[in-house]
């Protein structure tokens, strides 16, 4: 089986996440950002995997538009729709459903909600403050939860 990997990053989290979900998954596996290419070529690929990251409440523009517009397609695909976000459970469930389209969530096979990651070291100055006002965090923290890539790409490699 192909499966296709398209994300979005701003600070690199869904990136590492993407990657590390590309090496547990069976068969070829093209990873796309979609910062670099804007309309990768669907119908080569059985799976796609949809991922994103949450900043300020919202989804990178690219994710959303992307999915708006290969919406008819990705229906007939295997799909999976991963979330990089530093919230847990009810919110980071809530970020979730209001970042992906309903009827996308519904035909997923797979749903994830991979953790988060504030990295300093790629954030300008006004980001860093924003983070360290609200977050109260002052240096460079990751949250990403490698058990629930796993289990993520398990339902991908058993079905």
């Amino acid at each position: 089986m192909k499966t296709l990997i398209v994300y979005a990053t701003q600070h690199g989290c869904t990136e590492k996440c993407a990657e590390n979900l590309a090496r547990q998954l069976a068969g070829e596996v093209r990873i796309v950002d979609l910062k670099k290419v804007k309309k990768p070529a669907l119908d080569q690929f059985e799976i796609v995997i949809i991922g994103g990251s949450i900043h300020a409440g919202r989804i990178q523009k690219k994710v959303r538009k992307f999915c708006i517009d290969n919406r008819v397609r990705l229906m007939s695909k295997r799909l999976g729709l991963f979330l990089c976000c530093m919230e847990e459970g009810e919110k980071a469930l809530e970020q979730f459903d209001q970042v992906f389209p309903d009827d996308l969530r519904a035909h997923a096979v797979a749903r994830g909600l991979f953790g988060g990651a504030f990295d300093f070291s790629r954030m300008n100055w006004i980001e860093k403050a924003i983070i360290k006002k609200i977050s109260k965090i002052e240096d460079s923290v990751s949250k990403i939860k490698e058990d629930e890539i796993t289990r993520f790409a398990k339902i991908f490699t058993t079905t």
